[in-house]
């Protein structure tokens, strides 16, 4: 059976598709964060991920990552949209390949296997500075942050030497030096 695309997400004259991480400061308190969802799915938007958490506790206030695709005039509504909805202070949009934004995924993998394959599993991880959370003899949980394709790739190098479960936050974003948009 083909997979069922979004209207929304279809490339047009006007533009082509692209993945942008938008960042959503809005009230803590219930029911919002299912409005800013309620938002992309009333209207067929894909959300690839999604992380959420109160980063202002004297304001009361919760950033919401969300990484979406579409093509400009469809992110641009999206935006609009999201200024609109009366608990939302402000509204961030990137694009993935902007320079100025670091942009990680954590995740926390389960090996089980025996040691020799542990230790393979840590060093196929190397390259992330994995930290060892849970470590016994025939089991270990790794931490580590990476762009979210490198660790797919990770996740699957993983699987001959034991991988039983992956938990993963969603993406998360920041400017990179002086600039701030909170």
């Amino acid at each position: 059976m083909a997979k069922s695309k979004s209207a929304y997400s279809t490339p047009s004259k006007l533009g082509k598709i692209d993945t942008h991480i938008i960042v959503v400061w809005v009230d803590n308190e219930a029911s919002v964060l299912s409005r800013v969802v309620g938002l992309f799915s009333g209207r067929g938007y894909n959300i690839e991920s999604l992380a959420v958490a109160e980063v202002d506790q004297k304001n009361n206030l919760s950033r919401i990552t969300i990484v979406t695709t579409g093509t400009p005039q469809v992110i641009e509504q999206i935006v609009l949209q999201l200024k609109k909805l009366v608990p939302v202070h402000k509204v961030g949009n990137f694009k993935r390949e902007d320079k100025k934004i670091i942009f990680k995924e954590m995740a926390l993998l389960k090996i089980v296997a025996n040691s020799s394959k542990i230790k393979k599993a840590l060093n196929t991880c190397k390259k992330y500075n994995p930290v060892i959370l849970d470590k016994t003899n025939k089991s270990a949980v790794i931490q580590i942050t990476a762009l979210r394709r490198e660790i797919d790739i990770v996740t699957k190098s993983l699987k001959p030497f034991g991988l039983v479960s992956a938990s993963r936050t969603g993406a998360v974003a920041m400017t990179r030096g002086a600039e701030i948009f909170n």
